[in-house]
């Protein structure tokens, strides 16, 4: 996958909470949206969100990678 692609979706990700709403701004599926956090996460070995059917929320990891990721893109 392209990372930076896969950079700004988690971007928009933590910005706007939303897997959906992501996938809708970017004209991507919401199973494409969520590869792309995969893919970042098995580059990264880290978890970068914590998310359920209800909540996200950043981890420590996806805390200090979102910082570097909001300057560049």
């Amino acid at each position: 996958m392209d990372v930076l692609l896969s950079m700004s979706v988690f971007r928009r990700i933590v910005e706007i909470e939303s897997f959906s709403a992501v996938a809708r701004e970017m004209g991507l599926s919401q199973p494409t949206v969520s590869k792309h956090v995969a893919a970042l996460e098995q580059r990264l070995d880290a978890k970068l969100l914590n998310r359920s059917t209800r909540r996200m929320s950043l981890t420590d990891a996806g805390r200090s990678f979102y910082e570097p990721c909001s300057r560049i893109l």
